[in-house]
């Protein structure tokens, strides 16, 4: 594989990197708002302003889904020129975490299930940030085992009246919209009896309740769901097909985390280690080399899903690869900053020096190793679609999930 770009990349990225300059806020500058997704210091509403205006530039310029359609507001690109694009905004001082749900996760799944109706109603204000989407996926007993969902929806003619519980929901309290599992038929096996659903979250019967986290942020929710309607053209696929629907979004889950890693994390990770006079420290060089090498890694694995994907081949089980590589990485990177920052490390407020975006970022990997499916359950699906290796045994393969349970009871 040929990591340079080619003439035309190359020219794609001056234009990118041209453009940024011009209208971007500087990294580490008094109007960089890049890590307001994780520090405590900045308003949510204030980020989420700030997204959202972003978003908007970046569309009305011709910067804003790279790969989509221009039929959808996007740029009509290839998914190489959409990782240049990734690489070159990381140097600047801006997020596009806000979104990532909608445009990284839904957004890609209507594309590939949706309706033209659908595609036409939802995608371009998807984009335009003026529509925020959350992730109604995870209940307190179907997390690992996502085809557990307990979450009932039933027809009554045109409509789905939907009752349940999801929890780990990210942005809820924020979102305009949302993607929702729900389980539609309980008299096939779990996996065949689940729909997906577009849901708008200001419908009457949502109560959300956001969950304290120890980074002191409020990002998850967990959601109950009390009878609340959602019209039947706003199902996504056939009915009782929902699971088709949910890998897509599940695989474009795993590589919008693994994306997320950047070489400029570990670049401004030396930079503090030079500041602080530890930068020939011979354990925290070992530590730091180590994350240098693993996010090296899993930019390889990216372009090799982005010549796939570039080929029209849609995400597959390589992006599991890539969200345990991230999840581990985000692990090291996090003991490395601690280390470096010392008894700084367990401050997480105003008294800290150096701020506290690194102590921030050390609270939260633990969640990636959770987030888009477990790193045990990224294990099984390499094992198997991958390496070829016989499945884990299951004894509800074809049991009715109304069924499930009884034996043990």
């Amino acid at each position: 594989m040929d990591f340079d770009d080619t003439p035309d990349e190359a020219a794609f990225r001056i234009e990118a990197r041209t453009w940024l300059e011009a209208n971007a806020p500087v990294k580490g500058g008094p109007d960089d708002w890049s890590t307001g997704f994780l520090e405590r210091t900045m308003d949510p509403k204030e980020f989420t302003r700030r997204a959202k205006e972003w978003q908007s530039l970046l569309v009305d310029e011709g910067w804003a889904g790279i790969t989509w359609p221009k039929a959808y507001g996007g740029r009509g690109g290839t998914a190489i020129q959409s990782t240049i694009w990734g690489q070159e905004v990381s140097k600047f001082g801006v997020s596009a975490n806000t979104f990532a749900v909608g445009i990284g996760m839904a957004g890609p799944t209507i594309l590939r299930h949706g309706t033209d109706e659908q595609k036409q109603r939802f995608l371009q204000p998807m984009l335009r940030g003026d529509e925020v989407w959350c992730q109604l996926f995870s209940e307190p007993d179907a997390g690992s085992d996502l085809a557990n969902i307990a979450t009932r929806a039933v027809r009554d003619g045109d409509e789905w009246v939907v009752t349940g519980q999801k929890v780990w929901t990210s942005g809820a309290q924020d979102s305009d919209w949302g993607i929702l599992l729900a389980r539609t038929d309980p008299d096939v096996p779990k996996h065949r009896g689940i729909t997906y659903f577009l849901v708008d979250m200001t419908t009457p019967g949502f109560d959300i309740r956001p969950l304290k986290q120890m980074t002191g942020s409020e990002h998850f929710s967990e959601v109950f769901i009390d009878e609340v309607r959602i019209p039947h053209a706003n199902v996504l696929g056939e009915v009782n097909g929902g699971w088709a629907c949910a890998i897509t979004t599940l695989s474009n889950e795993r590589g919008l985390i693994a994306g997320g890693n950047k070489s400029s994390d570990t670049v401004a990770l030396i930079e503090l280690a030079r500041k602080r006079g530890r930068s020939q420290d011979p354990v925290l060089r070992q530590m730091i080399v180590d994350c240098w090498i693993r996010q090296q890694i899993q930019r390889f694995h990216g372009y090799r899903l982005q010549t796939a994907l570039s080929k029209g081949v849609p995400p597959g089980p390589e992006t599991s690869v890539m969200k345990l590589f991230a999840a581990e990485y985000l692990r090291r990177l996090g003991n490395a900053s601690e280390q470096l920052l010392g008894p700084e490390g367990t401050l997480l407020d105003e008294s800290a020096p150096a701020g506290t975006e690194w102590q921030t970022r050390f609270l939260f990997a633990p969640s990636i190793r959770i987030a888009g499916g477990s790193n045990e359950v990224q294990r099984n699906i390499m094992a198997e679609r991958v390496l070829g290796l016989p499945g884990e045994p299951r004894t509800d393969r074809d049991v009715p999930f109304r069924d499930l349970g009884k034996s043990a009871s």
